[in-house]
């Protein structure tokens, strides 16, 4: 088998000073500050932590007048007001606690130059031509991209076994490159805050099911954990065990307890070696420290759990080579 693209950036880059035990984020973007506007209202956006601490509207119609409040009775991450910001502050935290990220986004070449070599390029997928299939063939054939994520089709309002989206399974599987599907929650609120086919009932991570069984060697995992189907989640897992789950922003964007709850259940029934841990920073650099203080401070994980979660299932994931994982310890040679 051919050596995986996933870290080819690393290797232009070589070793790094010794520093912090690195860390493989699973879910990190590169997103314009104005694209949340719709969302948050003008720069700079803020977002409540937990989530659930927004005020509770009395119509689904005053839930985006609720979320673009300027004064919200709650603790608030709050963005940059520049994409240039964003991006100084994210790899600031990334170099302090020796972070390397799976990164999607329009500004993910930025990011990759500013990080040197930190950066794994991810080409997002919205849904069907979108990319087109022929573009997203030439981008991962070559290599510009080594992952094929977020895939965002839930927003569409598509499970993962559409058959819209076969097409795109199938060339994951030809081409032999991982993908992360969003499947688990969004923003509180979404179909009243502009994503109007967005479901809960596409929570499930069973709509996986079919696609697995298709492409019994395909690499995906679960972005978001598919909170909160913890059941249907921890059947998959049994059933398929080549599935894997990031914990991207229900580490922080979830109440602490709730996270700690929902991850403890999933290591307490055996697939803690399949969980991949991820941010989903967008906008909001502070996120990145959140979620990785959510799973040091998880005190049901052993010091060996933690290190799992952080980096080695990542590594056995991503198939990374010695020399690879050399130089994300700052211990390889130019």
């Amino acid at each position: 088998m051919r050596a995986p693209a996933s870290v080819l950036l690393l290797l232009l880059c070589g070793a790094l000073p010794a520093q912090e035990p690195p860390i493989i984020d699973m879910h990190l973007h590169a997103l314009r500050v104005q694209d949340f506007v719709p969302l948050g209202g003008p720069p700079p956006i803020p977002h409540c932590v937990p989530m659930t601490d927004y005020p509770v509207p009395d119509s689904g119609g005053r839930w985006a007048e609720i979320v673009r409040s300027r004064d919200l009775p709650c603790r608030a991450l709050w963005s940059p007001a520049s994409d240039q910001e964003v991006m100084e502050r994210t790899v600031a935290v990334m170099n302090r606690r020796n972070v390397y990220a799976v990164t999607s986004g329009p500004l993910v070449e930025r990011y990759a130059q500013a990080a040197r070599g930190r950066v794994i390029p991810s080409l997002s997928l919205r849904g069907p031509e979108e990319p087109p299939l022929a573009s997203v063939r030439e981008s991962l054939q070559t290599r510009r991209f080594a992952v094929l994520g977020e895939v965002t089709a839930q927003y569409a309002g598509l499970a993962a076994d559409d058959p819209s989206l076969a097409p795109y399974w199938a060339l994951a599987a030809e081409l032999d490159v991982p993908v992360g599907i969003h499947i688990g929650t969004g923003p509180v609120g979404a179909p009243y805050v502009g994503f109007d086919r967005y479901r809960a009932r596409l929570h499930s991570p069973l709509a996986l099911e079919e696609v697995l069984v298709r492409h019994p060697d395909l690499r995906v995992y679960i972005m978001h954990a598919g909170w909160p189907m913890l059941d249907d989640l921890l059947a998959l897992l049994w059933t398929h065990p080549q599935i894997y789950l990031d914990v991207g922003v229900i580490d922080w964007a979830l109440p602490r307890a709730e996270f700690h709850r929902y991850l403890q259940r999933i290591v307490e029934a055996g697939f803690g070696r399949r969980v991949l841990f991820g941010s989903d920073q967008m906008i909001w650099p502070d996120a990145l420290e959140l979620a990785i203080e959510s799973i040091e401070t998880a005190g049901f994980l052993s010091a060996e759990q933690k290190r799992d979660i952080f980096f080695n299932n990542a590594v056995r994931f991503l198939r990374l080579t010695p020399q690879q994982v050399a130089t994300m310890h700052g211990k390889a040679g130019n």
